[in-house]
């Protein structure tokens, strides 16, 4: 009787308190913003079922099935390591999971009296409360402290799975990320049944790319190439194409420096290190990705939006326009754009994001 009455007052403060909707005006005209879900403890990630319901993983270790208001905690979730960045981060709904049912974590893992990234896979329960046979297909090296764990989820055309991870916050006397043998600051691509889905001459299997400090957006655009967004130290958020057998630079070049406002590497460019397609200086902290289809806002088809968790806004970029640091950049910001950890397309084609400020979902749409 206790248990069960803990379970309903859980999922009753996990109700939005009362529809909430605000106006913004925005380069695609006046858009609304109504809450969908509040409550929250530290939302991390948010992924549509086909059915139109939310999955919302919270940093803590809940995951949550989210319709109507209401968040039902699902068992069966991994242990995590919640410590400093670490704990239950992204969630990512396969294609065929209609067939298959599956569902992906990544995740920071208690191991080696520290953590490591990890990722795995489970089926979501016909009832939709629990990850059955849940199994671990990566896991990181552990490190001590809990900074740069990345572990952004993306499927990728072929239906491989894209994993991020950060250098694990080494700084830049650290060269983990450089290190092709490592996991830290690398794009992993994995088969569905976690075997390696790459294979770059001299570096572990699996890895795709390397020189990244740490990723916390990720996502495909409209022609299925990947795309990320990264943290730098102090200025050099960078947005990227990762490909394989491409270095990124951590830590030997860098568009920002140290927090103490020493230099990093070697400068900003060097012979066979890429370019960001973006860069911020000073740092926005970009978390979050999401490549627009245009479904219900014709103007934004095939834009860039990501978060900022420091600067409170929701962000957009257009490819099509060159600007000095990229693309050009339009910020979007209103009372409930706090942290913005996470932004989705719904299968309506509104946008929704996570406010880690607010503890809540919100969607955008056109205003009626």
């Amino acid at each position: 009787m206790f248990a069960t009455r803990k379970l309903l007052l859980l999922v009753m403060a996990l109700v939005a308190p009362s529809v909430h909707a605000s106006t913004v005006d925005t380069s695609a005209g006046g858009l609304s913003i109504t809450s969908v879900i509040g409550g929250l403890e530290e939302p991390w990630a948010i992924a549509f079922l086909p059915d139109g319901t939310a999955l919302v993983s919270e940093r803590g270790g809940r995951l949550l099935r989210v319709a109507d208001g209401a968040g039902q905690p699902i068992a069966g979730v991994p242990e995590v390591m919640a410590e400093g960045q670490g704990g239950l981060l992204d969630v990512m709904v396969p294609a065929d999971f209609d067939r298959t049912r599956e569902v992906w974590l990544s995740f920071a893992a208690p191991a080696g009296g520290g953590g490591a990234t990890a990722a795995g896979v489970g089926r979501l329960s016909p009832d939709g409360r629990r990850l059955e046979d849940f199994r671990v297909v990566f896991f990181g090296e552990p490190y001590r402290g809990g900074r740069h764990f990345g572990s952004r989820l993306v499927e990728m055309p072929d239906g491989s799975v894209a994993l991020t991870t950060g250098d694990r916050g080494t700084g830049p006397q650290g060269m983990q990320a450089q290190d092709p043998k490592l996991s830290a600051g690398k794009v992993i691509l994995l088969r569905r049944d976690g075997k390696p889905a790459v294979a770059v001459e001299g570096w572990t299997p699996g890895i795709l790319s390397i020189g990244h400090r740490n990723i916390q957006g990720a996502a495909l655009d409209l022609e299925g190439r990947l795309l990320t967004v990264e943290h730098g130290a102090r200025g050099g958020d960078e947005l990227n194409a990762p490909d394989a057998g491409r270095n990124y630079g951590w830590p030997v070049i860098s568009f920002g420096v140290n927090y103490d406002g020493t230099r990093i590497g070697e400068g900003t460019e060097k012979p066979g290190m890429e370019q960001p397609l973006h860069y911020w200086d000073p740092s926005i902290a970009p978390s979050g990705l999401m490549v627009y289809s245009g479904k219900l806002i014709p103007e934004w088809k095939g834009d860039i939006f990501f978060g900022s968790l420091n600067s409170d806004f929701l962000g957009r970029l257009d490819p099509d326009t060159p600007a000095e640091t990229g693309y050009a950049e339009e910020r979007i910001s209103a009372p409930e754009t706090g942290r913005v950890r996470d932004v989705v397309e719904a299968p309506d084609g509104s946008i929704w994001f996570l406010s880690v400020l607010d503890g809540a979902a919100y969607r955008i749409a056109p205003a009626e």
